[in-house]
């Protein structure tokens, strides 16, 4: 994943010792470890992988203990490799574990923040970077608060239909290109930094999109909800006007709504984004019109006397 001296420098650490060996153990967990057990003498389960965070209680301990006893604490706790050290709220190293540190080669860092406020915001950065990847061709833009991922082959009109839901003043996240990343059970995207806030447009070029709308018509990240793919208008195709079952498409291991659209000259694309993303909000609230449609034709049925 990172190195320790990455994540320090993430993170705004202070190095109190960084004397790590070199090609030293990288953090490959999104997750921190609290050693009061190990310092307590108990090594049966002890999670050596993660960066390790000393907070007041297991440094009140450690330091609580006869000096024999913590050298042979200390001796088999960097038994043990491990990526770093973190000791929080700004507390002095003591000698005897900076020593054992340095032998050892594990890189010391100081936070002057309360432990529980560094671990979630360690965990939050690491489950970041730890994150499963993909870029995918596309153009993703925010619609009514909803994260919309368009797709289709070149020369659809993706762009197209991106800028006319940007002129009805909703946002752009990336155009042409959508890094995408896993985090937990839902998938982000964001532009690639070398092309962010640009969209190209055929027969006028590249086009900077926060220059000419303002920055409130981009968006630097946003979470994908639905993806619309649009597809030239095939007469042979069946196009079905009422849908009996959602389809889906799956990136990176997260389900998602599929919604294809065919086009055609004359088609409104970017009001049919906006009604996807309102009756996708709709059916996340538990609302889905084609239930209440059946139902409501049921119920006519029942309504009426028998022939």
């Amino acid at each position: 994943m990172i190195s320790p001296q990455e994540f320090a420098k993430a993170l705004g650490l202070t190095v109190i010792s960084d004397e790590g060996r070199e090609g030293s153990m990288r953090i490959t967990v999104a997750d921190l470890f609290r050693p009061g057990l190990q310092f307590a003498g108990y090594f049966g389960v002890f999670a050596h992988e993660r960066p390790q965070l000393i907070g007041k209680t297991e440094m009140a301990y450690l330091c609580s203990l006869p000096e024999d006893v913590q050298q042979e604490r200390l001796s088999r706790y960097f038994s043990y490799d491990m990526p770093c050290i973190i000791i929080a709220r700004g507390m002095a190293c003591p000698q005897a574990l900076l020593d054992g540190a340095r032998t050892h080669g594990v890189p010391v860092y100081g936070t002057a923040e309360a432990t529980t406020v560094f671990t979630g915001r360690a965990i939050a950065f690491l489950r970041e970077v730890s994150a499963p990847r993909q870029t995918k061709h596309g153009v993703l833009v925010d619609v009514f608060g909803v994260g919309v991922l368009i797709t289709g082959e070149s020369g659809v009109g993706k762009s197209e239909c991106a800028l006319e839901l940007i002129k009805r003043g909703h946002q752009l996240v990336s155009d042409d290109v959508v890094d995408l990343s896993r985090v937990g059970d839902t998938l982000y995207g964001e532009a690639p930094e070398t092309v962010r806030d640009f969209m190209e447009l055929r027969g006028i070029g590249i086009v900077d999109i926060k220059s000419i709308f303002g920055i409130g018509a981009v968006l630097r990240r946003r979470s994908v909800d639905i993806v619309i793919n649009l597809e030239i208008w095939r007469p042979d195709k069946d196009y079905a006007r009422l849908e009996t079952g959602e389809r889906t498409t799956d990136i990176l291991g997260v389900t998602l709504p599929l919604i294809e659209l065919p086009v055609r000259s004359g088609r409104n694309l970017a009001i049919v984004v906006e009604i996807a993303s309102r009756n996708w909000r709709l059916k996340a609230e538990g609302y889905d019109a084609v239930t209440e449609l059946r139902r409501r034709l049921q119920h006519r049925a029942q309504d009426e006397p028998d022939a």
